[in-house]
């Protein structure tokens, strides 16, 4: 069992935290390597009022200087928001300075207001999504790259510089059942959202399994976001993280709410106001507790979904950095070596 771990740089409304300091806590990544973590991974979202990241690989690039073994996960970036050929530029020269560590979460995204803002139509984001992915692999097959397709055109370019790895691994950050197959398709990892019930999961692992095994392609890898963290008790642990998880789901209650993209609580049941989203109504998401709970929270996951990496998003918003530092230390020394 593989975990990485994920920040995200939210900050939290009313906290004396800025983002300067959430950029600071990226000096906890190399005690997250000696403690055992396997990667770090960063996300992309723009405009939001909670913040978030807006550049995932300029954060990879200076993760690639504190680390050596980690790899390196964009997970996810919103690709259509991208011009392509900058795209594989940047990704061919982080993946030169991480010596070969990278992977690319993708996603065609969903925040409508992020796509009116970057003057790209948002009805057309599937499409150049997959168009975008095409170029990016086109370019790690040959020295020079060409494209001409319905919303890209290349002329002939050379490659350079070509990343360290021949494929550079993709994974799908996706749910839908026609991006479910799609990552099947292309032959490529998906990356589970932490905004889905376990019971969601696994219908869309299953929904893509299926159509893998009509590829006859065997993903080698299946990751699972959770919010997780630890503290010496669950009272604890709680007390810090439920402020910091009822502002994360916030932005998934707001799309929701706008009939954008479907969050359920743990019933089951859709929500339809973003006042509905707090920390008890998706507990069952969460691994957030001292590290016995932890564990058994844990356990529980595992046992359900299979994955081969839980990618654990504990850089909270609002939480002191010495409470992020304890999460990692316990995790490392009392949770993670129950499942290595």
């Amino acid at each position: 069992m593989k975990f990485g771990l994920m920040y995200s740089f939210v900050v939290l409304p009313g906290s004396p935290m800025s983002h300067l300091d959430t950029f600071r806590e990226m000096d906890l990544i190399p005690l997250a390597e000696e403690m055992g973590f396997d990667a770090f991974h960063t996300t992309e979202h723009h405009f939001q009022d909670i913040g978030w990241l807006a550049n995932p690989l300029l954060v990879l690039a200076k993760a690639a200087g504190l680390t050596k073994k980690m790899k390196l996960v964009s997970n996810i970036m919103i690709v259509p928001l991208y011009d392509p050929l900058h795209l594989v530029e940047d990704v061919a020269t982080l993946d030169n300075l991480c010596d070969g560590r990278l992977i690319l979460g993708v996603s065609p995204g969903y925040v409508s207001e992020e796509f009116s803002a970057f003057q790209v139509p948002y009805e057309e984001r599937f499409r150049r999504f997959e168009e975008i992915l095409d170029i990016l692999q086109k370019s790690w097959a040959g020295d020079t790259l060409s494209h001409d397709g319905r919303h890209y055109h290349i002329p002939e370019v050379p490659v350079v510089p070509k990343p360290v790895q021949k494929k550079i691994p993709i994974w799908y950050g996706v749910s839908g059942p026609k991006l479910l197959e799609r990552a099947a398709r292309r032959r490529c990892p998906v990356t589970a959202s932490p905004r889905h019930t376990v019971t969601e999961l696994q219908d869309h692992f299953e929904r893509y399994e299926k159509v893998c095994a009509e590829e006859n392609y065997v993903p080698e890898d299946r990751s699972v976001i959770r919010e997780v963290f630890i503290a010496p008790t669950t009272e604890q642990a709680e007390a810090l993280a439920g402020p910091a998880c009822t502002h994360m789901f916030s932005l998934y209650g707001r799309k929701s709410a706008q009939g954008e993209r479907a969050l359920r609580n743990d019933q089951g049941q859709l929500i339809t106001n973003e006042e509905e989203v707090d920390f008890r109504t998706f507990k069952s998401r969460y691994i957030i507790g001292s590290p016995e709970e932890a564990r058994r929270q844990m356990k529980v996951l595992i046992d359900q979904l299979h994955p081969t990496e839980v990618v654990c998003r504990m850089q909270l918003p609002g939480i002191p950095t010495k409470d992020l530092e304890t999460s990692i230390r316990l995790f490392g020394e009392e949770v993670m070596p129950a499942f290595k």
